[in-house]
């Protein structure tokens, strides 16, 4: 595979500009819906002490359930803009479809991450990137099993994690910006980031299945 033909940084920062023009209120409303749903419950409990173990736990246990069907919802709502197709709120909500696949694929990814990281924090953080594009996959090919995306992942990242962490490391400023504003800047910083990781999966997966055509 040649990195060259990848898209640099900068390129699919500015994709994901123009991608957002027009929507990017749209999708701060969506994202700012998902964290009344999955971290404001959690950061009441925690924050301001109410002295209920067993509803934290409760609260913990249901938001690590849906973590996995929420994250393949948002793979498929940033992919439907990238591609230009209609998008919508009740798009995050796709990955419930899907909801056995979804939640074994983020119950794998993260226990693999883990035993990785018990050796060294490092093999650890590059198996995240290996596994990055699996919620991609899984969008892509409602029929994949979790460990077939995790292992497509991983194929699909040979040669670019490089390309990804550098990617991720792009946006460092932003998100110290975001923490400036007290997290209320994630809201519209979140699009940007996904749209740009989101259109680092087109890329690399149309770069592959060109290359797959040639040969």
């Amino acid at each position: 595979m040649d990195n060259k033909v990848l898209k640099t940084n900068y390129e699919l920062r500015a994709i994901s500009r123009d991608q957002l023009k027009g929507v990017w209120g749209k999708m701060a409303v969506t994202i700012l819906i998902y964290y009344l749903i999955t971290i404001v419950p959690q950061f009441i409990f925690w924050e301001y002490g109410l002295n209920i173990p067993i509803i934290d736990i409760i609260i913990t246990i249901i938001v690590s359930i849906i973590l996995g069907p929420f994250t393949l919802g948002f793979a498929g709502y940033f992919l439907k803009r990238i591609r230009g197709e209609i998008f919508s709120l009740e798009n995050i909500f796709d990955g419930f479809k899907r909801f056995g696949s979804s939640f074994l694929l983020i119950f794998l990814m993260y226990l693999f991450i883990f035993l990785w990281a018990l050796l060294l924090i490092i093999p650890g953080i590059i198996k995240a990137f290996s596994y990055s594009m699996a919620f991609y996959i899984m969008y892509d090919d409602p029929n994949i099993k979790p460990l077939e995306a995790l292992k497509k992942s991983k194929n699909m990242m040979k040669g670019y994690k490089k390309e990804y962490f550098l990617l991720g490391l792009s946006f460092f400023g932003w998100i110290l910006l975001g923490i400036l504003t007290l997290g209320i800047g994630y809201l519209w910083l979140s699009p940007y980031i996904s749209l740009s990781f989101g259109n680092f999966y087109e890329n690399l997966k149309n770069i592959q299945e060109e290359n797959l055509v040639v040969e």
